[in-house]
């Protein structure tokens, strides 16, 4: 159920920073979604929605609690960030390494994850901002070297082509050798 902040009672709306930025629907600071919806809409409990707050892995933007019997709002954008720590729990990262790469994300200044692509291999968390970067966010932002198969495929078909298997200087090395003993 969305409420608009005016509902509550009259509190600064508590302002964090975005992940999320481009592709995604406006933000409005005047509506959010209480808890229990925020915390189904994720897949998640509430117990663990508290909890990532109250531990500012992922804080409200519409409006943080500020008190007994006080509720936070989450927006849209506040959704997607839990939905994606859900994501990553269920590969097998833990809470502490999912910290770890939100800090990572937040300190590159990265806010905008709608170009992105963050994948894991259940060890680790890789911040994947094209086809040639890949960045290890669990490793303090450490590079990874990664190879595109689809290319190194399509170099070989296409250099295989142009080869001609009959040329002398076709042969390898060891080819060679064995070519000169026979003969």
């Amino acid at each position: 159920m969305a409420v608009t902040a005016h509902e509550a009672v009259n509190e600064q709306p508590f302002v964090a920073d975005l992940l999320f930025t481009d592709g995604l629907p406006a933000m409005d600071d005047e509506v959010g979604y209480r808890g229990a919806v925020a915390a189904r809409a994720a897949g998640i409990t509430y117990r663990q929605l508290d909890y990532w707050a109250r531990t500012e892995l992922v804080e409200p933007t519409v409006r943080g609690a500020s008190g007994s019997g006080s509720q936070r709002l989450y927006g849209f954008r506040d959704i997607l960030v839990l939905k994606l720590v859900k994501r990553l729990l269920d590969t097998g990262i833990s809470l502490q390494q999912i910290r770890t790469a939100v800090e990572q994300l937040r300190a590159a200044g990265i806010r905008d994850l709608a170009g992105t692509t963050l994948m894991s291999d259940g060890a680790s968390v890789y911040l994947c901002t094209s086809n040639d970067e890949v960045i290890d966010l669990i490793s303090r932002g450490q590079g990874v070297f990664g190879i595109a198969v689809g290319n190194v495929l399509r170099e070989v078909e296409s250099t295989l082509v142009e080869f001609d298997p009959q040329a002398p200087d076709a042969l390898d090395e060891l080819a060679a050798r064995r070519a000169a003993r026979t003969a």
